[in-house]
């Protein structure tokens, strides 16, 4: 096996042993009793990441009081997508939100956890760099200092399907770079990296800020979904009210700020990640022209709805990670990916 893909499956050896963990006793491992104060019933959501703007739906529906009319008392935390699955799948939380390449490896390996509305329509992953050196194409990656932020991180398992694809080596090609999340921008424009594979969000982030930056989504080239909301598989099977109310909940949010609320939003969202105060006029160009343009929005969530899904693309995103021996056993994501009126019928 190629040296990174042992790396990755390193990365990400603790949804191996969660499953085993759960062959082991049972699905009463990841049960959730749900407690009740002031009329309301109390649910956590644990966030991919850090608490950004960008996350305005959740934000907006705890402020509006959407959540509230639900009968919900939503608190928020953050963590690393694979702690986010954990903690879901065991029950210390009631739902996650993280990125939809890392709920696949989770599920191939026997994690509990189910997706009840895909939030984001497509993947956020990009190739970026500087005009002054662009990378127009995969290939060009050859013979550059491309950075990640993790060997366990999302946009590293696109890079490796990427190096595949394309025939190039990641071990004897490129020189590989592992960067934080908060130094990665920085390190493309100081030129400790010719590119980095990130987010969508920070190409446009910096080009508003004047940054000449180029962008090669990787959506382009392989099936991806960003963040979307999983939740405890006892949770589902028991609780599917609670669920139903988060999706509406959360359906209102995206509503508002899609119909003309965005600003109002972002006001919103400001206030739980006080980090990005004084960028509130880049913030509102990025969500308008990314997260209601392409990742909340598509031709499918016009017809059906928000959060709906199509099922043949969660399996190619499973299939691909599969072929690539990202994951060593195949799955039918039919089995573990749930469309938002599947609640509608439950009581």
């Amino acid at each position: 096996m190629d040296g990174m893909k042992r790396y990755f499956k390193r990365a990400f050896g603790c949804f191996a042993l969660l499953g085993v963990l759960f062959s082991l006793c049972g699905c009463a491992c990841g049960e959730i009793s749900l407690r009740r104060a002031h009329g309301l019933t109390k649910v956590t959501v644990q966030i991919d990441g850090a608490a950004v703007p960008y996350y305005a739906p959740l934000y907006v529906a705890k402020e509006k009081g959407y959540f509230a009319r639900e009968g919900l008392d939503v608190s928020f935390i953050y963590a690393d997508a694979s702690t986010v699955l954990k903690n879901v799948a065991v029950g210390n939380v009631e739902f996650g939100f993280p990125n939809g390449d890392s709920v696949v490896s989770a599920i191939a390996n026997g994690v509990p956890i189910g997706v009840v509305h895909t939030t984001y329509q497509q993947g956020i992953g990009a190739i970026l760099s500087l005009e002054g050196n662009p990378v127009r194409k995969p290939a060009d990656l050859k013979g550059k200092t491309v950075a990640v932020t993790g060997l366990g991180s999302p946009n590293f398992v696109q890079l490796q399907a990427l190096a595949a694809k394309n025939g190039f080596s990641l071990r004897n090609d490129l020189t590989l770079k592992t960067v934080g999340t908060s130094a990665i921008t920085q390190a493309l424009q100081g030129g400790e990296a010719d590119a980095i594979i990130f987010s969508r969000v920070r190409y446009f982030a910096m080009k508003n800020k004047g940054v000449p930056v180029h962008e090669i989504p990787l959506e382009r080239y392989f099936p991806s979904y960003g963040n979307v909301l999983v939740a405890n598989r006892y949770l589902i099977d028991r609780y599917p009210q609670t669920v139903r109310g988060f999706i509406r909940a959360l359906d209102a949010s995206l509503s508002d700020l899609t119909h003309g609320k965005l600003a109002g939003g972002v006001k919103i969202a400001m206030r739980y990640a006080p980090g990005f105060k004084g960028e509130e006029k880049q913030v509102l160009q990025t969500m308008n022209e990314l997260f209601v343009g392409d990742l909340w929005q598509s031709d499918l969530t016009r017809r059906r709805g928000f959060g709906f899904s199509d099922p043949k693309k969660w399996q190619s995103i499973a299939d691909l990670q599969y072929r690539y021996g990202l994951i060593d056993t195949p799955v039918k994501m039919k089995d573990y990916v749930f469309q938002p009126d599947y609640f509608q019928a439950k009581k």
